[in-house]
């Protein structure tokens, strides 16, 4: 064999042993990027009291929405995705609390990440989703608050700080109570 096979050989075992690697962690993980996960069950994390990171999200119905405009409300952020069956079961609890809850100072944002943006438009109109919903496509917002699955919703009180992380779908009873909670505050 010449030198020049050698080298095209020896570079490129490597890389099909690379490709082999991160093909097999695809499968292994059911293809959801670092062990992110579908939550299926409702969990109250612990979460650090701290400011909540600012973040501006390019609304699906148009025009931008920055988090730190919504100091002073109560304010949930709900990741999730319209594939995501726990997701789509929870989806009828938000449209309702989010209506109880107008003329409050309370707002829903929704984040869809891991998505397709088309998918995520039609399962907002199918559902009549009114408040503001945005798409994560970089997944910087997901990572900014440490999202390990969806659906997860962070809520922020009216001072700024977050108070709240739950995963899991929620209930009418659950989401009414935390936020009927962060308004008493």
């Amino acid at each position: 064999m010449s030198k020049r096979g050698w080298i095209v050989l020896g570079g490129g075992i490597p890389i099909l042993a690379l490709i082999a690697l991160l093909a097999w962690a695809s499968i292994s993980s059911g293809g959801n990027p670092g062990g992110l996960t579908v939550n299926t069950d409702f969990v109250e994390a612990d979460v650090d009291a701290g400011a909540a990171r600012d973040f501006e999200l390019q609304l699906m119905k148009g025009g931008t929405l920055k988090l730190s405009d919504l100091r002073g409300k109560v304010v949930m952020v709900d990741f999730w995705a319209s594939w995501c069956a726990p997701c789509r079961v929870e989806a009828p609890t938000l449209v309702k609390m989010y209506q109880e809850f107008q003329g409050l100072p309370v707002e829903f944002v929704g984040v869809a990440i891991w998505d397709n943006i088309g998918d995520a438009e039609v399962f907002i109109g199918q559902e009549g989703v009114a408040y503001p919903n945005g798409f994560d496509a970089d997944g910087v917002i997901a990572i900014d608050y440490g999202v390990r699955g969806i659906p997860e919703k962070y809520f922020i009180g009216r001072d700024g700080v977050v108070a709240r992380k739950l995963s899991g779908p929620l209930t009418e009873t659950v989401l009414r109570d935390t936020i009927n909670e962060l308004l008493s505050r």
